[in-house]
């Protein structure tokens, strides 16, 4: 606690930022008023204001400081505790679904992560009683390529929130005919086509080996596909998804070799953030909106941007009611072994790990290191 409260004033002045902290669980407020005499004691200024949300489980902290010692003497410190319930779904998709009928309260989180900010503030609200987060993928705008994507940090600060369970939300080319536009496909399956790309929170004196024989959660696919029938889109189950790296789409030669190679569909981000999210023991699948048949199809034309937009647009509705539907319905607890995918995947030996990564990746590692 005492090095935490250091942290929060090792900066130079005027001290005005954000830091993010997470536990797994806060049971007595008792902790933060000893984080608050600390800070109080490291400034030498005479003011800490602890502002408390209310919430019957806490998962994640935002500090929030200005002031600093030099001026301590001509203005108050501040230190703002901002408490979150329990946020256990996240959302990684374009920005627009979280402007969606019955989120209530929606606030945005900038998050630091040890691999830098995630693509932007992530947006938590409540849907269907439901704590839920939002995460713009390729940032507000879409001004990220899919190979810029900060795909760690990403996963980093979801997992920091306290989230167990996300739902990508992308757009595909169908490499089937009975794949159309516009519907929607819950892929089993991913082949990674791309190249350039970190793929992994370890390393740095500490080696894991996840398993990703099945790459998307079996159980949280099953939920989504009942959603997405639910809220009225064609959804098909099962299928391989190609992760090119883009940003280019395919030349016909190349998307006529991914149908021989029997992949179902093809999109650009796929991978690394289903890999990630195993590592971090979140359970991942994926709503993928078909929005075109790639370039392969003889009697439809090949892929543009414009043809993507125009889809996503039309679907963005049920995209929208479908995820409402899914936290309406969410099971309470999981039923698979995402949450205990590290179990076996770590093969350092425990005091030959580096303090720097043991830090690093405490998030990640503390139950079993």
């Amino acid at each position: 606690m005492l090095a935490l409260a250091q942290r929060l004033f090792q900066c130079r002045d005027p001290v005005r930022r954000k830091l993010f902290c997470a536990w797994d669980e806060f049971c007595e407020h008792t902790v933060l008023e000893i984080l608050a005499f600390y800070a109080l004691l490291l400034s030498g200024v005479g003011v800490v204001n602890l502002i408390l949300d209310s919430g019957s489980k806490f998962n994640s902290i935002v500090y929030e400081a200005s002031g600093s010692k030099r001026s301590a003497s001509k203005s108050s410190f501040h230190l703002e505790v901002v408490m979150e319930d329990n946020v256990t779904l996240a959302i990684i998709g374009g920005s627009g679904l979280y402007n969606m009928p019955g989120l209530e309260d929606p606030r945005e989180h900038p998050i630091q992560t040890p691999f830098g900010n995630p693509s932007a503030p992530i947006v938590v609200g409540t849907l269907e009683g439901q704590r839920v987060a939002f995460l713009a993928r390729h940032g507000i705008g879409h001004h990220i390529l899919p190979t810029e994507v900060p795909y760690r940090a990403n996963i980093y600060a979801l997992k920091s929130l306290g989230v167990e369970r996300i739902v990508s939300i992308s757009a595909c080319g169908s490499l089937r005919e009975d794949y159309a536009p516009g519907h929607i496909v819950i892929p089993d399956q991913i082949y990674d086509n791309s190249h350039g790309r970190v793929r992994t929170f370890f390393g740095e004196g500490l080696v894991a080996h996840v398993s990703v024989a099945d790459p998307f959660c079996s159980d949280l696919s099953q939920q989504v596909e009942s959603a997405v029938g639910a809220a009225g889109g064609v959804v098909h189950r099962g299928g391989a998804f190609i992760t090119i790296e883009g940003p280019r789409f395919s030349t016909k030669a190349e998307s006529n070799v991914y149908r021989n190679w029997g992949m179902s569909i093809i999109g650009m981000t796929a991978s690394p953030e289903a890999f990630l999210a195993r590592e971090a023991e979140i359970c991942y699948a994926t709503m993928a909106h078909v929005t075109d048949y790639d370039v392969w199809h003889v009697s439809e034309a090949p892929v543009t941007v414009e043809m993507v937009i125009q889809t996503l647009v039309k679907n963005t509705a049920l995209a929208q009611e479908a995820v409402r539907v899914l936290a309406k319905n969410l099971k309470p607890e999981r039923d698979c072994e995402c949450e205990h995918a590290l179990a076996t995947a770590l093969i350092t030996q425990k005091d030959v790990v580096p303090t720097e990564t043991r830090q690093k990746l405490e998030l990640l590692i503390k139950k079993y290191l």
